[in-house]
């Protein structure tokens, strides 16, 4: 059971990670030119984070917590904030390749760095569906725009076509028009009901979503890469479209749509947890650029920070705008930013948007559909997967083979997933990567040791978190005592068996997880900052909800069993070892 435990638990030093790093020349992705400064870095940084967050997710948000969603788009800067300066650690002290897999593998070990790696993997895949169906809703719309339409059982997933119909059917049979319906359940309608059928299957699959992985994943395939210049007059353009929105937008605020500000309470501002921070994830593809940074010690802590702030403050000032111009209740669409300007004729300003998301989002898309790949080879070079997945191609130079396998993993899906859907498990995938991230920083200053090993570089800033995080707990406990003690009473509360209880389960484990933090703390003097971003982000993963963390850890067991089946076996510190 030791030598069990010993293996499962095998670390990749630091040193041995810079070893590979200046040795393994020969793989596509290593030892490139480092020639990305700090305004290369921001600019990376923005292109990642603004895609379909704010050109889709933002309303399906807006149309949860309404006006108040704008909070919650500050609160989870912070939590990623905290995430991001220990991703700045690992990166400036780490420079290779493999991200938050490559910091598990020198921090927890193998087994959780199987499990981190096979959560990114969920992570890009799903995100990426997403970003495909976003951007085939901006694409159709254009094309709509333009005299072109397609049949709405083309261009829609069949979750949202068979249940916005089923909605739609309540609705007629209490007698509404169907005219009076909103566009999107009206939409859903049309395509269930058109749709051609084999027996009782309706044939609705999303076809320009399909379309464009297809051609991204054939481009990441021969090699194509933007380059630094491309790179930052794509972000220049996004930047001018959203700053045109907010403008123009701003002249058609309605003040009365901010009241009330929170409709739904804080439940409803919550409920925009997922679609909020999927606006965020694109923040940590930063770290990834460490081996093409000129200083990564001094530069990646700082383009994260100020990708975020800069990021925030325009998502702030957009949820503003948006339900200031529209009805909250209306901006559950998969276009929000061209839908608000249709909704108040200016259809050319709806079309200005609609072509500038097609640019931005795909863009998005080639970015990490080129990631994703890459963490397949990080984990086959490491005996994690079959060697195939880090073969390179002899003339295109890339790993085919798992470019292969990204663009049927993301294409498939996109044609029937739903954009609620995805966008939940990404957020839950991603906000595990950052409580595991956060956790490995505090591991690595409990192992001074293995520090000391690693090149020096950023470093967390150390707060004692001795006394201020009970505190924090018992301020928290007070305020929620105070101003919401009747949903602390129906926690405690058993009635409803276990229908309602399982629903608990993610806040219960929270809970117990901040007391063993808060004592920790104080017997061993943790570091503040690392252990206040792992807090934040589990806290916000309690917020997804007993269905979503009933799907991500069937993906966490299917991702054992395949490591026990293959990995354990196979693994090259193993080799190394006998």
């Amino acid at each position: 059971m030791r030598q069990f435990l010993q293996n499962i638990t095998r670390r990749k030093s630091g040193t041995a990670l810079l070893a590979d790093y200046e040795l393994d020349d020969n793989i596509q992705g290593t030892n490139l030119v480092r020639t990305l400064r700090l305004k290369d870095l921001v600019s990376f940084g923005i292109a990642a984070i603004i895609g379909a967050g704010i050109f889709s997710t933002i309303g399906n948000a807006s149309a949860a917590g309404g006006p108040g969603v704008s909070l919650l788009f500050i609160f989870t800067a912070i939590a990623c904030g905290f995430s991001a300066l220990c991703y700045a650690q690992f990166a400036s002290s780490i420079p290779v390749s493999g991200s938050a897999y490559t910091y598990a593998y020198a921090s927890f070990g193998e087994l959780v760095a199987w499990i981190i790696g096979w959560d990114l993997l969920m992570e890009y895949a799903i995100g990426n569906i997403a970003v495909a169906i976003s951007w085939s809703d901006y694409f159709t719309a254009v094309l709509l725009g333009v005299g072109m339409g397609m049949p709405e059982y083309l261009t829609m997933d069949f979750l949202s076509a068979s249940r916005g119909f089923d909605e739609a059917t309540k609705l007629l049979a209490q007698g509404q028009a169907l005219s009076d319906l909103p566009s999107g359940i009206q939409q859903a309608y049309l395509a269930w009901q058109n749709a051609p059928a084999i027996g009782s299957i309706k044939l609705v699959a999303d076809i320009p979503a399909l379309a464009i992985t297809v051609l991204i994943t054939y481009l990441v395939y021969i090699g194509i890469k933007e380059s630094k210049r491309t790179a930052n007059l794509l972000v220049l353009l996004k930047l001018i479209v959203i700053l045109l929105v907010i403008t123009v937008g701003a002249f058609y605020v309605n003040t009365d749509n901010w009241s009330p500000f929170a409709p739904n309470g804080i439940s409803g501002i919550l409920k925009g947890v997922s679609a909020v921070f999927f606006a965020y994830i694109g923040f940590d593809a930063i770290s990834t650029t460490a081996e093409e940074c000129e200083n990564p010690q001094r530069d990646l802590p700082r383009a994260m920070i100020l990708a975020l702030v800069i990021c925030t403050t325009l998502y702030v000032i957009l949820a503003l705008v948006l339900t200031g111009m529209v009805p909250f209740n209306e901006l559950a669409v998969g276009d929000p930013l061209a839908y608000v300007f249709s909704r108040v004729n200016l259809d050319a300003m709806a079309g200005i948007v609609a072509v500038s998301a097609i640019v931005a989002m795909a863009s998005v898309l080639l970015v990490f559909q080129y990631g994703q790949p890459r963490i397949w080879m990080s984990m086959s070079r490491d005996g994690l997967l079959p060697k195939i997945f880090s073969s390179i191609h002899p003339k295109h130079k890339t790993p085919w083979f798992a470019t292969i396998v990204t663009g049927f993993v993301v294409a498939v899906p996109a044609l029937f997933m739903n954009l609620t859907e995805v966008t939940d498990l990404t957020s839950i995938g991603t906000l595990f990567a950052f409580v595991l991230v956060c956790g490995g920083i505090l591991v690595m200053e409990e192992k001074q040791k293995q520090v000391e090993t690693l090149h020096k570089g950023f470093r967390v800033p150390y707060i004692n978190a001795k006394y201020t995080l009970p505190l924090l707990m018992i301020g928290l406990l007070a305020l929620l005592y105070i101003y919401n003690g009747e949903a602390m009473s129906g926690f405690l509360s058993t009635e409803g068996g276990w229908e309602e209880f399982q629903h608990k389960l993610p806040l219960l484990g929270f809970v117990v997880i901040a007391a063993i933090m808060t004592v920790l703390s104080f017997t061993r003097n943790l570091s503040l900052i690392p252990v206040l971003g792992l807090l934040t982000n589990l806290y916000l993963m309690t917020e997804l909800g007993i269905t979503n963390w009933s799907r991500f850890l069937g993906w966490l067991a299917l991702g054992l069993v395949l490591y026990f089946a293959y990995g354990y076996r196979n693994s090259k510190l193993k080799k190394h070892e006998l």
